[in-house]
């Protein structure tokens, strides 16, 4: 059974502006991930529940896991960068 997932808007728009063979790499990876969330270049993100990263290239897709619920909220990519990682408001 596949996981459910939410993209957020400002990431939809985001991937618009990313090169095409970069952001077809993303969304193949968006698509593992509905399969497992947990495979992958992933690393859990410190003083975050339930928060993960997974690495595609000099990308970084974030997103929130609710195992109960089997969904993913994938909430920012971006190119890896010095502010990356900053914790969320």
């Amino acid at each position: 059974m596949s996981w459910r997932i939410r993209v957020a808007k400002r990431v939809s728009k985001e991937v618009k502006r990313i090169p095409k063979k970069d952001a077809k790499r993303l969304l193949s990876v968006l698509e593992e991930l509905a399969e497992n969330p947990y495979q992958g270049d992933i690393e859990k993100i410190k003083d975050e529940d339930n928060v993960w990263r997974r690495r595609v290239g000099s990308y970084r897709v974030l997103y929130e896991v609710v195992p109960k619920r089997k969904f993913l909220n994938v909430f920012q990519i971006s190119r890896r960068t010095t502010t990356t990682y900053h914790k969320r408001a």
